[in-house]
């Protein structure tokens, strides 16, 4: 089994507020300390499946304007990302199945580019607007009880689970592959940054904020007892954490490297 990152969009940055600010109020923080940003979704091929964790945004989404007071800059477009998944070697008509974590358009905008996939979300996502009228949807039912600390979840294939995890959204959920002994979380939104992971802070973006820092909480007690490579989407931290197989310490956190440092040597 194989985990790979869809890297579109880079060089992007985020507000300490934006990042941190959900329970305390962004205001509490300092918006001049920013974090590193852009956007990476991710695809597990099983040998036999090729599986995709949400699926970018829509062919021909135009890049956001740069502005550095903006409190998220998702940076510059590599490429669309049915683009760079066909540069990975793959073909649209061989994914079998989609997760998707929840409904967002940088998570679901090219759903309906794969045409032999079942996608599978939890119940509230199937039926909200954006998703409702989507050929093969499967709501899922997390049927499968418990997984460690989580309460429910639902088994895809052997070492792959769909994990109800709400807050950001009402039907969120994250996704856990199990390989070579680690444990491989990829969870849409639950932060932006690792940097908010390690601080134990929420970002600003949520549906419901009690459930929001349940569903980060269950997250940090399952990294402290289990060897977790932690894959988020709105940061490059994401995707180097996969090529190093890099498991979170979350008593020790990496030196950060501010956007500017970045842009300096571009």
């Amino acid at each position: 089994m194989e985990i790979k990152a869809i890297k579109f969009y880079k060089d992007g940055f985020m507000t300490q507020g934006f990042a941190f600010g959900g329970e305390e109020g962004k205001e509490k923080f300092d918006n001049n300390i920013k974090y590193r940003a852009g956007l990476t979704n991710y695809l597990i091929d099983t040998g036999k499946e090729i599986i995709l964790v949400d699926t970018g945004m829509d062919v021909g989404t135009p890049e956001g304007q740069y502005n550095p007071n903006l409190a998220i800059y998702n940076g510059t477009k590599i490429a669309d990302y049915i683009d760079v998944f066909k540069s990975l070697g793959y073909k649209p008509e061989q994914v079998t199945k989609i997760l998707l974590t929840h409904k967002h358009p940088d998570h679901s905008g090219a759903l309906k580019s794969f045409p032999n996939a079942k996608i599978y979300c939890s119940e509230e996502e199937s039926e909200t607007p954006v998703l409702k009228n989507i050929a093969n949807i499967i709501p899922v039912q997390y049927k499968d009880g418990a997984y460690y600390n989580f309460k429910k979840c639902e088994k895809i294939e052997d070492g792959i689970y769909l994990i109800k995890a709400q807050g950001h959204t009402m039907g969120n959920s994250i996704v856990i592959v199990e390989k070579n002994g680690l444990y491989y979380m990829i969870h849409g939104d639950i932060t932006y940054t690792d940097e908010a992971l390690y601080e134990n802070k929420l970002s600003v973006v949520y549906e419901d904020i009690n459930l929001a820092r349940e569903t980060l909480d269950n997250v940090r007690e399952f990294i402290r007892n289990h060897p977790t490579v932690y894959l988020s989407t709105h940061t490059p931290l994401g995707y180097e954490n996969l090529e190093n197989n890099r498991v979170m310490d979350l008593d020790n956190p990496p030196k950060v490297i501010p956007p500017k440092d970045i842009f300096d040597k571009a």
